[in-house]
């Protein structure tokens, strides 16, 4: 299982999504072009050391992201999806993609989605942080596939 951020635009967001990935053992994709320069300095503060901890691997484009994945699915949360993510029958190989904080997926991205999850929230909610999206359906994701790290 991995967590895939899709041209992410928040330094912070991919550091925490980094800190998130080494603490549950899972990796991390970004699909770059990033809005930010992607360096140490600017996700320091919310990887923190965990960086070495992280199965970090950047892809150049979309399409690099396509041609070079592994067989499993991509599972795209968005507060379009019809599908809940609790409701979902995840696999230990699903890559849980998240759209760009200030736009979401372009059509492409969205078609090309095996399934389009959406997180349970009160009505009065729009959305919520991507990387907190990301870690309630890796939570459920884990649970289901029995993913959880042994330690």
């Amino acid at each position: 299982m991995r967590l895939v951020l899709y041209q992410p635009d928040i330094p912070q967001n991919v550091g925490a999504a980094i800190r998130l990935g080494a603490c549950l053992g899972v990796g991390i994709d970004i699909v770059e072009p990033c809005g930010f320069v992607f360096d140490d300095r600017r996700l320091r503060r919310a990887a923190l050391d965990y960086g070495d901890l992280a199965d970090l691997v950047r892809y150049p484009s979309w399409q690099a992201f396509t041609a070079a994945r592994p067989a499993g699915r991509v599972i795209l949360l968005s507060t379009r999806g019809r599908t809940r993510s609790v409701d979902f029958a995840f696999a230990a190989d699903d890559r849980i993609v998240l759209g760009q904080e200030s736009g979401g997926v372009p059509a492409g991205v969205f078609e090309r989605a095996d399934a389009v999850l959406r997180i349970p929230m009160v009505a009065a909610a729009r959305s919520m942080n991507v990387v907190a999206a990301g870690a309630v359906a890796l939570a459920e994701a884990l649970r289901q596939t029995e993913g959880w790290p042994k330690a």
